[in-house]
């Protein structure tokens, strides 16, 4: 082809311009894999700027971001005309008179290179596509990455293409001000936004000349002109941008002189960090959006989305603050438990002698240590034992101590960590999201991320299977010795639980104070007569999602179970008996507010509203039945205007977990205390069942949400059914004047338990069952079905006033004030 040219020399001009053709359309073709991936028209008119997704309250209030490179996009009409000047003038002096490679520079770069002295010649344009496209890493690299000077000539000729296609498709304005959207300006911040705010405080369009001169000359070297760390550097530097400035008449001879005398004077602003805040939520929120992400093709750290949650930022305050005061009281009150001795127990109470080992064994570095020291114990050990300064979380605030890694797993395997979330039924929002006491020192979130076990609060799915049976809440059982056998594993085995004073009363006790008693022996009676089948079926239909062991143990909450299902569960009961799914994201907007995705939560049918209803009035046993275990929330300001409140405390066996699940008219909130380790907890019911751990943040959080007006949740009693209720739910329980600390436990080892039983000698005021616990509220004719939902306060028997402790007489009083404000 090439021979039918005569004329040689122009035979080899055409031969070099075609080769010329090939080889960029190889480059631009990635041939043979050789030249990596090169933008197309269509990655340049959607450029990627790797832009922070934001996280939004309910209420519209920034919480977090998620970003590889922390920027915010700006446009820009608001970027200070200084900013876009000391760039010319420093970086690209003929940016508006070239289209993306400068020719002029270029050939003015090569002569004084090759005389020795080295200066680029790149245009700001070509920046922005080695910036935006990374056309130096990852896909962009081909198989000559492996070739050195091919490498850096093909890199070269890819910016240039990819500025080619920049110019033709993009305004200059467009141009640099995508360049000052993308570049770093070090300490993982980009773009001319968030270096403004991080050194300055202040908007872009509010630099001055020297702050703007200050901030493109960290370009050329981000770490050495750091003005935070190396201020001398900085000033040089400004000045020398200053000095481009006045050498091309951006600022006048006078200015200069003016501006270069100027000290550096920073203003370091605050940027959101990933490890503050609402982290747990933050992690929670990327979890819940893993798969819409993958199914819709969207990048939650570069693709600038707004995301806003249905978390209310009132509420998750109110709770975090809750979290904090009684977290930092119970953490004392286990130090002193435990002193100087050593916690980590087995079940029998021995110390659990290889607890560390076996802690550091599972440690990340120690895989490392064991490659580095071929395994030696001895040295090993030295490394794990020596002292060194660190940082650790205390409830007032980080300490700086002198501790080796062992004097570290001894410390944070003594705290104690919590898990809590508030849910609003009705509609299936999160409204409280808390995974634990700080996400800087615990990644591990308690509230979806945690299984434990679940104690008596599990015990309410038997009573509801009861109901499901046809029992009603006012059929009775006795407390007594239970010897229940079931097969397991071709084996007959027994199971005899026993109550947590280790003692049977003899009582006879309707369904509704058993349960608001926390009463093993009867939750196990209950439990037979159904059948734990059953009552893992209903735990499952109200939204326990783990897996349940299906054994006569069940009801006790001998399974684990995490917060979130624990809540959606106790969530099916406020809503009328259907079930929802929770959301924690309401909607996605992109960066223009364009909305790509609304959540709405899914429901069923669970149970009917008859039952529900019933088993909301059956969870108010535990404020109102006798020796009810939700009474210490009588402590709290939560008793007014007739409020009403139905709730399950939950200890699992050794009071390793406790928890709580409370109930309002609108929220149903859970929470979980213990330790990490579950070799490590209280040794009394005292100090360590869910009535004294989980029971106070529920009650405090509640308190500060009912004492602001503006939370829009108020004090007030649970609706009355909207269906007819056929079945007997009216029978107060006789008040037995007896120490009504409250307590329960899935202790469930057998016992030898006693021939005989001894029953306090008292006696027992006869009620009518048709008759309210609170004559004076309630007229006796009226049919139960319409009776008011009135609060039923404890009532006592004045004629053992002598025998009441101090303790007992100042309850009392408190309580007899807040009855007699009540009413």
């Amino acid at each position: 082809m090439f021979k039918e040219i005569k004329n040689k020399p122009l035979r080899y001009i055409i031969i070099f311009l075609y080769a010329v053709i090939l080889f960029f359309c190889a480059l631009e073709l990635n041939f043979l894999g050789l030249f990596g991936y090169s933008p197309t028209i269509k990655d340049i008119k959607s450029p990627n700027m790797r832009i922070a997704s934001e996280l939004y309250t309910a209420d519209g209030k920034l919480i977090g971001r998620y970003y590889k490179e922390n920027r915010s996009p700006v446009s820009f009409n608001k970027i200070a005309p200084s900013v876009l000047n000391a760039l010319v003038a420093t970086e690209d002096v003929r940016f508006y008179q070239h289209s993306g490679i400068d020719l002029r520079s270029l050939i003015s770069s090569t002569i004084s290179t090759a005389s020795g002295d080295k200066r680029g010649a790149s245009t700001i344009t070509q920046q922005l596509a080695k910036n935006l496209y990374r056309t130096r890493y990852n896909k962009s690299q081909g198989l000559v990455k492996y070739i050195p000077l091919v490498r850096t000539v093909v890199f070269k000729l890819k910016e240039w293409m990819t500025a080619l296609k920049l110019e033709r498709q993009y305004t200059k304005q467009e141009i640099i001000t995508l360049y000052l959207n993308t570049v770093p300006f070090g300490n993982n911040t980009y773009g001319i936004k968030t270096a403004a705010k991080k050194y300055f405080n202040k908007e872009p369009d509010k630099l001055s000349v020297e702050e703007s001169a200050l901030l493109v000359g960290m370009l050329k070297a981000t770490t050495t002109y750091n003005p935070a760390r190396y201020p001398e550097k900085s000033l040089e530097r400004r000045n020398t941008v200053l000095s481009q400035m006045e050498k091309y008449h951006y600022i006048t001879p006078q200015q200069y002189k003016q501006y270069s005398a100027k000290p550096l004077k920073l203003s370091m602003g605050q940027l959101e960090d990933d490890n503050q805040g609402n982290s747990y939520l933050r992690a929670a929120v990327a979890r819940y959006l893993d798969k819409w992400c993958e199914d819709n093709n969207y990048d939650l750290y570069e693709d600038g989305l707004k995301i806003y949650t249905t978390i209310d930022s009132k509420l998750q305050q109110y709770a975090e603050e809750a979290v904090h005061e009684k977290m930092k009281m119970l953490q004392r009150r286990f130090d002193n438990v435990w002193g100087n001795e050593i916690p980590w127990r087995d079940s029998q109470g021995n110390v659990i002698a290889d607890f560390v080992e076996k802690a550091v064994q599972r440690l990340p570095l120690y895989e490392q240590l064991q490659k580095q020291y071929h395994g030696n114990k001895d040295s090993i050990d030295a490394w794990l034992n020596r002292k060194k300064k660190m940082k650790v979380f205390t409830w007032d605030g980080e300490k700086e101590v002198d501790y080796s890694t062992i004097d570290s797993i001894k410390y944070y395997a003594k705290l104690l960590n919590t898990g809590m979330m508030t849910l609003d039924p009705f509609s299936g929002k999160i409204k409280v999201w808390v995974g634990g006491i700080d996400f800087k020192y615990f990644k591990y979130d308690h509230v979806n991320q945690a299984k434990r076990q679940a104690g008596s609060t599990f015990k309410p799915f038997a009573y509801l299977a009861a109901l499901e049976s046809g029992m009603s809440p006012c059929d009775k059982f006795v407390d007594k010795p239970v010897k229940i056998a079931y097969q397991e594993d071709g084996q007959t085995k027994y199971w005899e639980p026993k109550n947590a004073d280790f003692s049977f009363s003899g009582r006879e006790m309707s369904l509704r104070w058993a349960m608001g008693k926390s009463v093993n022996s009867i939750t196990a009676q209950i439990t037979e007569k159904v059948g734990w089948d059953n009552v893992v079926k209903y735990a499952h239909e109200c939204g326990i999602e783990s897996p349940l062991k299906s054994v006569p143990s069940v009801s006790l909450g001998s399974n684990d179970v995490s917060v979130y299902e624990m809540v959606k569960a106790y969530g099916t009961f406020l809503n009328k008996g259907n079930r929802v799914e929770p959301i924690l994201v309401e909607k996605i907007t992109d960066r223009e507010g364009n909305v790509l995705a609304s959540f709405k939560p899914k429901t069923h049918r669970a149970i009917s509203e008859e039952i529900a209803w019933l088993m909301l009035y059956m969870f108010r046993g535990g404020m109102d039945e006798p020796g009810g275990t939700s009474q210490s929330l009588w402590e709290y300001d939560l008793w007014k205007k007739n409020n009403q409140i139905g709730g399950k405390t939950g200890t699992s066996s050794d009071y390793v977990d406790g928890w709580y699940m409370g109930i309002t008219k609108d929220l149903v909130t859970g929470v979980w205390v213990g330790c990490d380790d579950r070799s490590i907890h209280f040794r009394t019911s005292g100090t360590g069942e869910g009535a004294h751990t989980a029971l106070p943040i529920f009650g405090r959080f509640m308190e500060k949400v009912y004492h602001d007006a503006s939370s829009g949740y108020t004090y007030g009693p649970f609706p009355k059914p909207d269906v007819k209720i056929t079945r007997e739910y009216n029978c107060p329980s006789p008040r037995i004047v007896i120490d009504t600390t409250s307590v329960d436990s899935t202790d469930i080892d057998s016992l030898v338990i006693p021939q005989e039983l001894t029953v306090p000698d008292m006696e027992e005021p006869t009620f009518d069952n048709n008759k309210s616990a609170k004559p004076s509220k309630v007229s006796p004719q009226q049919p139960a079905e319409k009776q008011p939902a009135e609060q039923v306060k404890p009532q006592q028997d004045n004629t053992v006033d002598d025998k009441k402790t101090r303790r007992e007489k100042r309850q009392e009083a408190r309580r007899l004030r807040r009855e007699g404000a009540a009413n």
